[in-house]
């Protein structure tokens, strides 16, 4: 029995079917009740919108369940590997397991495989659908939640440098010479950096002159004087190709999508410590859902009348969240260059891997 990884047929279809059972429950509950705790906070702002109801609502339901699973799916194997372990403690399955020959490794060997598989099956839905409803989701939101745009690749708030003067535009759709900025001002600075005169328009398209202004309309800043323009074209030097690598959603990139923006990013000389950061994350988020049972694993040993069951229980769910706590500080300072990328990404996964293998083996007997 020592020689073999895994337990008897039975005894693993058993624990896989109480750890998967359990993963499901946990995972419904707290996405129901953040769903529902999420639409009451979003519901004013989807319902102003002249001419949207209850199916707005609905759409807003079925973009936004995506990512709070995804999210909140290595959670759910947390707390359910805590229910099962805790469960199996306390009815004294772990002893019985243990006397048969079992070490705690091939206890733990059908809850890792179960895990695995949740692994990968959070890296398919988040590359298959999460990102895909999150660029759906920011689009709609950066339009006020209007009519849904066909094009989903929806950029907001964007800011583009011309020299001295600065181009912004309050949304950015389309891409190459099909890019059309909406609600467009165009701020002229001086050597000093000062404003001294800005121009609005309702609407911009690139030409070979730049960026034509439609029904532009300048203010200016020494004179305090607005002037209507029959026709403007500005910020030749920022062509579309500048505008669809500026405010890059990496959520809403699956990871092909994301490594083609990467390597275009670097051919023009940008910085992309970030986005490489969030292109490692997207390959070792998932497999945190690995890492519960082997966290969590403390309140599976040790006798359950000692009174410790609740102390182990709760010690699990620290190591746990704990892992959460440090990966998410770990991709913000590699964010700002504190860290490489790679590191960054998958150094607190290998960290949380040996401490987890340490309290497991220290608190076995």
């Amino acid at each position: 029995m020592q020689l073999e990884f895994f337990p008897s047929r039975t005894l693993t279809l058993y624990l896989v079917r109480l750890f998967a059972t359990r993963i499901i429950g946990v995972l419904l509950m707290l996405v129901l009740v953040l769903q529902m705790l999420d639409l009451l906070s979003e519901s004013g702002d989807i319902l102003a919108y002249p001419g949207n109801g209850e199916p707005q609502l609905w759409t807003y339901v079925s973009l936004r369940a995506p990512q709070l699973v995804a999210r909140f799916l290595p959670y759910s194997v947390l707390l359910a590997t805590i229910l099962t372990l805790a469960t199996l403690n306390q009815n004294s399955e772990v002893i019985a397991m243990k006397a048969a020959g079992l070490s705690a490794h091939q206890v733990l060997a059908p809850l890792l495989l179960t895990a695995l598989v949740i692994s990968g099956v959070s890296f398919a839905f988040n590359e298959r659908f999460v990102a895909r409803a999150s660029a759906t989701l920011k689009a709609w939101q950066a339009v006020d939640f209007g009519p849904i745009p066909q094009d989903t690749a929806v950029r907001s708030n964007v800011y583009l440098r011309d020299g001295n003067n600065i181009l912004m535009a309050r949304l950015v759709t389309g891409t190459g010479r099909a890019t059309v900025l909406d609600d467009v001002t165009w701020y002229r600075r001086d050597s000093r950096m000062m404003v001294t005169e800005q121009v609005r328009a309702r609407r911009a398209r690139w030409t070979a002159a730049g960026w034509a202004l439609e029904q532009p309309v300048r203010f200016d800043v020494h004179s305090t004087t607005q002037t209507p323009l029959p026709a403007l074209a500005v910020a030749p030097d920022v062509p579309p190709a500048t505008v669809e690598l500026t405010n890059v959603d990496p959520d809403g990139q699956n990871v092909f999508e994301l490594a083609h923006t990467i390597r275009a990013l670097k051919a023009s000389g940008r910085h992309t410590d970030e986005l490489e950061g969030k292109w490692w994350h997207r390959l070792s988020g998932p497999l945190s859902a690995l890492l519960m049972p082997l966290l969590g694993a403390i309140a599976a040993f040790g006798l359950a009348r000692s009174g410790q069951l609740l102390v182990r229980a709760v010690i699990g769910m620290a190591l746990g969240f704990a892992y959460f706590v440090i990966d998410n500080a770990a991709l913000a300072i590699g964010n700002f260059g504190g860290y490489p990328p790679l590191v960054a990404a998958w150094a607190p996964f290998l960290l949380f891997a040996l401490i987890g293998e340490t309290v497991l083996i220290r608190t076995e007997e």
